[in-house]
């Protein structure tokens, strides 16, 4: 088994990775099924032989409880797995949604105020600064971000160590 991660996976807001292994799709989901059954007090998830989401078992609920999605995939003759850590899909189309709002309304603010300049207008005295304050919004959602990410990241590390685990274990009793 091999892993590929480049530097851009360590500051994205859903890091990422790439394995490879010799077992077939269909071989690394009962793997994947059989590792979880084992480690059913430390991990929860839904496995089938495409897609994977396995959750760290927690007392807390937070907003940033990690996820790892495992997307399996035939590559070069070789099972690929691509894992993304992550948010639920609820919390990172919130997030979603917020970048895309503040980002249009920073363009709106700020389109007026350059069109108010260029026609020598004083009718939107206001538009630079609540563009900057969009700016700050989408800053301070940024950071918000980051924040669960380092609250999560003994999760995310956990969930890593499953990943390489449930893949490794089986890979050595096959070899």
């Amino acid at each position: 088994m091999n892993t590929e991660e480049t530097t851009l996976d360590k500051i994205r807001s859903r890091p990422r990775f790439k394995m490879f292994t010799h077992l077939t799709k269909e071989e690394y989901a009962e793997n994947l099924k059989k590792y979880l059954s084992e480690h059913k007090d430390e991990f929860s998830g839904n496995i089938n032989k495409e897609v994977a989401t396995i959750c760290v078992e927690t007392e807390y609920e937070t907003y940033w409880k990690p996820r790892l999605s495992l997307r399996i995939e035939i590559e070069d003759e070789k099972t690929a797995i691509r894992g993304v850590f992550g948010p639920s899909s609820a919390v990172w189309t919130f997030f979603m949604f917020l970048y895309f709002s503040f980002s249009i309304l920073w363009m709106t603010f700020f389109s007026m105020y350059y069109v108010e300049k260029q026609i020598k207008s004083q009718e939107y005295p206001w538009a630079l600064t609540a563009s900057f304050v969009m700016l700050a919004f989408i800053a301070i959602t940024y950071a918000a971000a980051r924040f669960g990410q380092h609250k999560g990241k003994e999760e995310m590390l956990k969930l890593r160590r499953f990943a390489e685990e449930s893949t490794l274990q089986f890979e050595k009793i096959d070899d």
